[in-house]
């Protein structure tokens, strides 16, 4: 995991979010690239057949980013595929979820703001 680079007194330099991907043939790989208490930007790494079971962020809105690959991503009722490239926005409060379905890795970009206390 990378330090967080909040407020700090140079600007963050260019981030590949490949270099941050946590690949785990037992389950969901996160890793974290950036936090702060106003955004928390993540890395999901899914091998196929893996999965993120619907869940919801009480107060914070998540946005997925597809990097590489092809899954299905829940949002209360809905299942959209998406891929390279494709986000959608989970509100505050509302049940998501991510599945790779597919045979290739999936990798998204996570974003989530106001940025969750870290445990």
């Amino acid at each position: 995991m990378m330090p967080s680079m909040d407020s700090g007194p140079s600007h963050p330099r260019p981030i590949q979010p490949r270099d941050h991907a946590v690949w785990n043939p037992v389950k969901m790989g996160k890793s974290t690239i950036y936090h702060s208490e106003r955004l928390l930007v993540g890395v999901n790494a899914l091998e196929p057949g893996q999965q993120h079971a619907l869940h919801a962020h009480p107060g914070i809105d998540k946005v997925y980013l597809v990097v590489t690959g092809v899954g299905q991503f829940l949002l209360e009722t809905d299942q959209f595929s998406m891929g390279p490239g494709e986000m959608l926005v989970a509100p505050a409060d509302v049940p998501h979820g991510v599945k790779n379905d597919g045979e290739e890795r999936l990798m998204v970009l996570t974003f989530l703001a106001p940025g969750p206390q870290l445990k």
